[in-house]
């Protein structure tokens, strides 16, 4: 089939780093991890991916194994569309081919500026940015104020840095009135004001 749509739980690995890479994904909905391994063992995400969103797309600029891996957050509908079909929709479909080409141009700009932070920027302001883009700050009118709940762990292999660190600067950002967190993560405005200070 070129086209399957599946229902995944909460921890499934959608590909596995080192796979076949013969697929395009569309998060339909739910939430993705993206994680890359080291040789030496060490666990680095790479992306937390919201409705609405492709992965994966890698194949069509000719990649033959995956170099990250995927794994579901939450409940997670996820539409499956092999190469050949996801190629030949794109020459079909100019209005489809234009939202992929968007998708990826921003995905591109994302990698640019989480590279800059990670060379210049010190692991608390890491931090804080990381948790304003999981709130999508500037993304549509009306931002969502809730982030997901991921792990201190998972946020420390965001960053760069270790769970004690995240654990520290996220008890420093509730005290400051930055975030609230119990049951659920609320990122307030006031935590730009980490983000934006030189």
């Amino acid at each position: 089939m070129t086209v399957r749509r599946q229902r995944f739980p909460a921890g499934a690995t959608i590909y596995a780093q080192g796979d076949s890479a013969t697929s395009v994904y569309y998060l339909e909905r739910g939430r993705v991890q993206v994680a890359v391994v080291s040789r030496a063992g060490k666990e680095a995400v790479i992306a937390v991916l919201d409705d609405g969103q492709f992965f994966g797309e890698g194949c069509l600029g000719g990649q033959q194994c995956r170099m990250a891996a995927t794994t579901t957050i939450s409940a997670s509908t996820i539409v499956t569309i092999a190469k050949e079909e996801m190629v030949r929709r794109l020459h079909e479909r100019p209005e489809f081919a234009a939202l992929v080409l968007r998708h990826i141009l921003e995905r591109t700009i994302r990698v640019e500026e989480d590279l800059i932070d990670q060379l210049f920027n010190s692991s608390e302001k890491r931090l804080a940015r990381a948790l304003v883009l999981l709130a999508h700050y500037g993304q549509g009118e009306t931002p969502q104020r809730k982030a997901p709940m991921v792990t201190q762990n998972v946020l420390a292999e965001m960053i760069g840095t270790t769970r004690s660190r995240v654990n520290f600067f996220m008890n420093k950002f509730r005290r400051f009135g930055f975030i609230e967190y119990n049951g659920q993560l609320k990122v307030n405005d006031s935590l730009l004001t980490v983000v934006l200070r030189e």
